[in-house]
């Protein structure tokens, strides 16, 4: 049985609708992109462009998405089976592909791992599952608390009632922001790091 504050809580997040991210955070392409049998994600760095690079761990192989554009930078549909998954490494490593080429990535997701769910200048992610299974992503401003009504401090901006979520979190950089289902990828991107006057 739920306590009184457990039910309020409950309440709160069935009743916040889903809801564009706040300034400064965009979308990074109009909708999610479809993927389907996504695995896992992670992050890497663009070692020309400085920009941060999703790398997608699916059962058709592995994709590198510039994560300010949208665009697919490289794609390997028959990966080694040996590392075509983050199981096969202790650290849940897939090797880099196209210009991270060599370069091993963390892949969280169905293989267990996570991603940043903090900032270093004061976001915060969260998943909650007040319908289990269907779980909602909120990004808040608050650190976590959730305080007031939705759209003030804490935003609704994903729910994933159709697919099994397998990931969410920022990049290393904070500049990144995605959700990862089973189904496909979501992304949100902004300029630079904000820290209060």
């Amino acid at each position: 049985m739920f306590t009184e504050y457990q039910q309020k809580l409950r309440e709160r997040y069935i009743g916040a609708a889903v809801m564009p991210a706040p300034e400064p955070w965009r979308p990074v392409l109009d909708r999610r992109t479809p993927i389907g049998g996504l695995l896992g994600v992670g992050f890497a760095v663009h070692p020309d462009s400085a920009h941060d690079l999703v790398m997608v761990v699916s059962s058709d192989g592995h994709g590198l998405f510039d994560a300010v554009t949208g665009e697919k930078i490289a794609r390997d549909r028959d990966p080694d089976p040996d590392t075509s998954t983050p199981d096969a490494s202790p650290e849940l490593t897939c090797p880099g592909l196209g210009p991270i080429g060599g370069t091993p990535v963390r892949i969280a997701g169905l293989f267990g791992g996570g991603l940043h769910s903090t900032t270093a200048d004061g976001w915060t992610l969260d998943v909650v599952s007040p319908e289990w299974p269907h779980d909602r992503v909120i990004l808040s401003a608050d650190g976590g608390s959730h305080e007031g009504p939705a759209g003030g401090t804490w935003w609704h901006i994903f729910h994933s009632a159709y697919s099994e979520l397998r990931a969410v979190g920022f990049s290393p950089s904070g500049l990144t922001l995605a959700v990862a289902t089973s189904s496909d990828l979501t992304l949100w991107t902004r300029p630079e790091l904000h820290f209060g006057d």
